[in-house]
């Protein structure tokens, strides 16, 4: 019922999605572009529409009652990014713990205009042997979802510019135009 709801909204605000649960049991998609909080909620929309269950960390400090208990049945997972602690570390423990876990990651790491993205995602993927979707929130079109993968390489600066040059190439559009750039 819960799925309906969610496709159901997503079709009332104009939403379109574009392919399904991603098909392996160890994946990490690329949320592209994060200039909005709202991309956290088209994306879960999308996702649990979809009949999947997108994880997403968030600072341990969010999980008390109740709204922990909300965040951990959307599939959000506590990290502690406390002084000394590797975010990249703990979720690899926490996805090799898992026989599926299909992580969501915004390699911009904030929603505002960021030219560095962060390759964490690239650390994660070959600790764990997930394969990276390359996932879009299209705010001009109002496309959500994602359409191919991306191989990586031992580089992964060449990644993320070979990224870049996709994201480029569809012309993603965020919310907040002016807080995004696939530019190098």
């Amino acid at each position: 019922m819960w799925r309906k709801f969610c496709k159901f909204l997503l079709k009332l605000w104009g939403w379109k999605t574009v392919n399904g649960v991603m098909p392996h049991k160890k994946a990490i998609i690329i949320g592209v572009p994060h200039t909005s909080a709202w991309d956290f909620v088209i994306s879960y929309l999308y996702y649990t529409s979809v009949g999947g269950v997108a994880n997403i960390v968030i600072k341990r400090e969010f999980f008390f009652w109740p709204l922990g208990f909300f965040l951990k049945k959307m599939g959000a997972i506590p990290i502690d990014r406390s002084k000394g602690v590797s975010v990249v570390k703990q979720i690899i423990h926490e996805m090799n713990s898992r026989e599926v876990m299909h992580l969501a990651i915004t390699p911009e790491g904030t929603r505002h205009l960021n030219k560095k993205w962060k390759a964490g995602f690239h650390t994660i993927a070959k600790a764990t042997g997930a394969v990276v979707y390359l996932g879009f929130f299209d705010f001009g079109r109002k496309e959500i979802g994602w359409i191919e993968t991306l191989e990586l390489t031992d580089d992964a600066d060449a990644d993320i510019r070979r990224m870049k040059a996709y994201y480029r190439a569809r012309g993603i559009v965020g919310k907040y135009p002016d807080q995004f750039t696939a530019e190098d």
